[in-house]
């Protein structure tokens, strides 16, 4: 009977291990499988009072990794003077430029780029409806997230040109809402168009 119990038990090991082995070859070559040596909660997030806690890491060498992982999957990075122009350009009024934040519902609602349509591309079933018929649309649309290490934006402009935006209208604000906020630039609060500005 021993016996029995103890070749059941290497059995259910063995499949057990060979299914974690599968899972993590799936996750490996998914493009939109979970990067396991991404830091899911960095430590960069806005503070309450709108502060940005300062982040111990070379921002060139962030910024040049960011640029080289867009390219190899052909999306177009700008800066900030781009993203500040595309801000101002006549065309955001109209909607022909859209700026796109990436993060959870919760930090797009604690502040976003004035005017940003939320697209969490967790969860796209909440706004993707609302958001889907204005990026067909636009000119260009710039999508957005934390900045830095955060890949939100990444995904969410893979997510979109999957759902039919052409890749030459796409473009990944690198800097982020960590960078907007720094630069003393205009941050919404609550939702898209609430005219409650964060005070500078």
């Amino acid at each position: 009977m021993k016996r029995d119990v103890d070749g059941i038990l290497y059995e259910a090991l063995v499949v057990a291990l060979v299914g974690f082995c599968a899972a993590l070859t799936a996750n490996h070559f998914s493009p939109k499988g979970i990067k396991l040596t991404r830091n899911y909660f960095p430590s960069g997030e806005p503070a309450l009072g709108g502060e940005v806690a300062a982040v111990p890491r070379s921002q060139t060498a962030t910024t040049n990794s960011l640029a080289a992982r867009l390219q190899s999957r052909n999306l177009t990075m700008v800066g900030l003077a781009e993203a500040e122009e595309l801000y101002r350009d006549p065309r955001h009024e109209t909607e022909q430029v859209v700026f796109i934040d990436a993060r959870s519902r919760q930090f797009y609602e604690e502040g976003h780029v004035p005017g940003a349509f939320h697209l969490d591309h967790f969860y796209p079933e909440t706004t993707l409806s609302e958001v889907l018929p204005v990026v067909l649309s636009a000119e260009i649309i710039v999508v957005y997230c934390n900045g830095g290490d955060c890949e939100d934006s990444e995904f969410t402009a893979v997510f979109l040109r999957e759902a039919g935006v052409p890749d030459d209208r796409m473009r990944v604000y690198g800097g982020g809402m960590e960078e907007w906020r720094l630069q003393g630039l205009p941050v919404e609060l609550g939702h898209r168009r609430s005219g409650r500005m964060e005070a500078p």
